[in-house]
């Protein structure tokens, strides 16, 4: 498969040690009546450093299997609002 790389939204992160789901959304358009869908997917990916958080905007790509269902790895964190407020609070 060749390199592909997703941005999503880390919606589910601490359950499993170094792993975190992140939902890709994309926009369909409808073929009869044009109206805009949004379709997503969840993806298992692996987070060496446990460092993600919820609601991270992050780059994903994939890569050789890790286990049974993880196929992809953190690539970078585009955007994380809860370190942001940290950040400010500090």
């Amino acid at each position: 498969m060749p390199p592909m790389s997703l941005v999503g939204q880390v919606t589910k992160v601490g359950f499993m040690n170094k792993t975190a789901t992140v939902t890709v959304s994309r926009f369909v358009f409808h073929p009869k009546t044009g109206k805009r869908l949004e379709r997503s997917k969840k993806y298992l990916t692996h987070d060496a450093e446990n460092s993600l958080r919820m609601k991270d905007t992050v780059l994903i790509r994939n890569c050789p299997p890790i286990s049974a269902r993880k196929r992809f790895t953190l690539e970078k964190v585009i955007k994380s609002p809860e370190r942001e407020r940290e950040a400010l609070h500090a």
